[in-house]
């Protein structure tokens, strides 16, 4: 697979939707996400990230113009032991749970399927990052409709063992623009990681499109200490 420039990759389109980034520093000593939404509804794009311990929450930056909460209030973010989960949807607590009881990442996703939004039937997005003893390895999940049929869910995981310095894997829940809007095809993205967490940020969130873009988390987690920084970015401040 051709490695894509993550800024080329980000501005392709001007609706991914929401995105997920993991990989590994190009120094080699940090496990990297990102995780980013997008909006085009008053009801998307009145949200902000917020910290919750060790992980995030979505919250209405405005409660007055909350109209539905149901697929938009989640924990993106959640941390368990020396793993951490990044969903776009309240998935997040199901991998947590399930996998609390011993659920592998990939059997605590066969709970679950696509999104109730129809005609768009959003996938569900997820990543789970391992990091323990100086080692580190990541997946990345889809959960999407059949081509737009509701009636049977596809489900794919893609495993990362001994991450490449300097690459990461992109995925998102749309290809682009469009009613309904038409879900991520293919295998996530091969893309490249570069900077420190400051730049890794700005490079992420530059190149979202402006009128759409509205949250983005960053982490950054050293590979022999386990110790992590964080970097959040609302629009809506």
């Amino acid at each position: 697979m051709k490695m894509i420039d993550v800024e080329k990759e980000l501005s392709s389109t001007t609706y991914p939707g929401r995105g997920i980034v993991i990989g590994k520093s190009v120094d080699s000593k940090y496990a990297v996400t990102a995780y980013f939404i997008m909006g085009r509804s008053v009801n998307s794009r009145n949200r902000v990230f917020v910290e919750d311990g060790a992980g995030i929450r979505t919250q209405a930056f405005d409660p007055s113009k909350l109209s539905d909460p149901s697929l938009i209030i989640y924990a993106p973010v959640k941390f368990l032991g020396n793993q951490t989960i990044v969903t776009n949807g309240d998935q997040t607590d199901t991998v947590y749970d399930l996998m609390s009881k011993g659920q592998t990442f990939e059997e605590s996703l066969r709970t679950r399927e696509f999104e109730p939004d129809g005609p768009n039937y959003t996938p569900r997005i997820s990543g789970i990052m391992t990091v323990e003893n100086g080692e580190y390895d990541y997946a990345l999940s889809i959960l999407k409709s059949n081509n737009g049929n509701p009636d049977a869910c596809n489900r794919y995981t893609f495993s990362y063992e001994n991450p490449i310095a300097g690459e990461g894997h992109f995925i998102h829940t749309y290809m682009n623009d469009g009613d309904p809007l038409p879900s991520f095809e293919g295998e996530p993205a091969l893309v490249n990681i570069s900077g420190d967490i400051d730049q890794f940020t700005k490079q992420v969130w530059t190149n979202l499109n402006e009128d759409n873009k509205v949250s983005l988390f960053t982490r950054f987690i050293d590979i022999k200490t386990g110790k992590y920084e964080t970097r959040i970015i609302n629009k809506n401040i």
